[in-house]
């Protein structure tokens, strides 16, 4: 336990900030999984957009965002490659 008046201030600082990036982290990781069911474009945007935004916080590092956006963005992508090289011949 904090003994000193700054040492307490601290902590009642740093607890709120807990409670803002775990709220961060949560709705982060709600649009994730809504736009790995829905597949749509819109919450695919919106996952990417909070993904953005918990970066500029400081709240995930910046390489996990772009792991975050490569992998929803290969939701977008047509699955029926083998498809267009059979055409091309």
């Amino acid at each position: 336990m904090p003994v000193t008046k700054t040492a307490k201030r601290a902590l009642r600082s740093s607890k709120k900030k807990a409670l803002i990036n775990m709220d961060i982290v949560k709705k982060l990781e709600i649009a994730i999984r809504d736009a790995k069911k829905t597949k749509s474009i819109k919450e695919i945007k919106k996952a990417i957009s909070l993904s953005d935004r918990a970066v500029k916080k400081n709240v995930i590092h910046k390489n996990k965002s772009s792991r975050i956006k490569k992998s929803l963005a290969k939701l977008t992508k047509p699955e029926n490659k083998q498809s267009s090289k059979k055409t091309k011949k």
